[in-house]
């Protein structure tokens, strides 16, 4: 027997229950981790806060996790090859990765990256593919200026780092306490609030080539179609008012979105490998603190990713 967090019907955090679930012997095609770290994400409590249409409950929570094999389904290969037992591994889109084992579709388990710890390595992937997602439908180009709103954030902070590899020029939002770490991972930092379109503007000193929302406010969508001249190449993750100003919204939950991002996790991990990316993580729970942690990342400022750990 394992344990792991449910949502037991739609609403918050606090009516999930942590409890005992029998983990099932992977068939062909699956695997089975002890989990070491879960990744603590939005999407967590937000995907279970409201009653949704094809879901039905109790639904076990987490999307993301690292840890290590401890059962393979007969002919099984893992999304990044053969894998024996006892290899260090992450999973991504995975269901119910709260838990301290789990059995999942081998094809979202990837070899671990030796340069992160577990608590880094959960939670490389969900932000990160998002963070590149934005960047590919943007169509943001080398030398191009970018507008990232959250840039201190999880997704923000992967967006930099992918962004500075690829030569695009970031200008950041972000409060001035969080300044510093923008400009830890290549962006320039400017502080959101009254008159933050002229800041921008300022700091830019010419044309931005796309916008990239990462914080849903009206005020990220309104700076962004006064500066970002094709309302195209403005990106959302969070804001309700894409196809109200014709701009773009993403997410894992369309096929595109899952698309791409399923075959982005070789090219993140690779990148994590050699060093060209980082993951910061503010703070560890223990997997019983489940709550704690989203209660934490619900006001906003957590200050870097955030892990459970059996």
């Amino acid at each position: 027997m394992a344990w792991h967090w449910i949502a037991p019907a739609p609403g918050p955090v606090d009516g999930w229950r942590f409890v005992e679930h029998l983990v099932p012997a992977p068939r062909q095609g699956e695997v089975t981790i002890r989990v070491h770290a879960a990744g603590v994400n939005p999407a967590d409590a937000k995907h279970v806060a409201s009653a949704r249409a094809g879901v039905s409950y109790p639904v076990p929570i987490g999307y993301e996790v690292s840890g290590e094999v401890v059962a393979i389904g007969p002919h099984t290969r893992i999304g990044s090859g053969d894998a024996e037992i006892g290899d260090a591994v992450v999973a991504f889109r995975v269901r119910g990765g709260y838990a301290t084992e789990l059995t999942v579709p081998a094809e979202k388990v990837f070899a671990k990256p030796s340069t992160l710890t577990h608590a880094e390595a959960a939670n490389l992937l969900l932000a990160g593919t998002t963070a590149a997602e934005m960047l590919f439908v943007s169509g943001a180009e080398p030398g191009d200026t970018v507008l990232v709103h959250g840039a201190s954030g999880a997704v923000g902070v992967s967006l930099l780092q992918q962004a500075a590899l690829r030569g695009i020029r970031v200008i950041g939002t972000c409060s001035d306490a969080r300044a510093e770490e923008v400009r830890r991972f290549g962006g320039e930092p400017v502080r959101y609030g009254p008159g933050l379109a002229e800041r921008v503007a300022r700091l830019a000193g010419g044309p931005l080539a796309a916008a990239l929302d990462a914080v849903g406010t009206d005020e990220a969508v309104d700076v962004s179609l006064a500066l970002v001249p094709d309302r195209a190449r403005i990106v959302t993750i969070a804001s309700g008012r894409a196809d109200d100003e014709g701009i773009r919204a993403i997410a894992g939950s369309l096929p595109a979105s899952a698309r791409f991002r399923d075959e982005m996790r070789g090219e993140l991990i690779a990148l994590a490998q050699n060093r060209d990316i980082v993951v910061p993580v503010a703070r560890v729970f223990a997997l019983t603190d489940a709550r704690e942690a989203l209660h934490l990342l619900a006001q906003g400022h957590p200050g870097g990713k955030l892990a459970l750990i059996p």
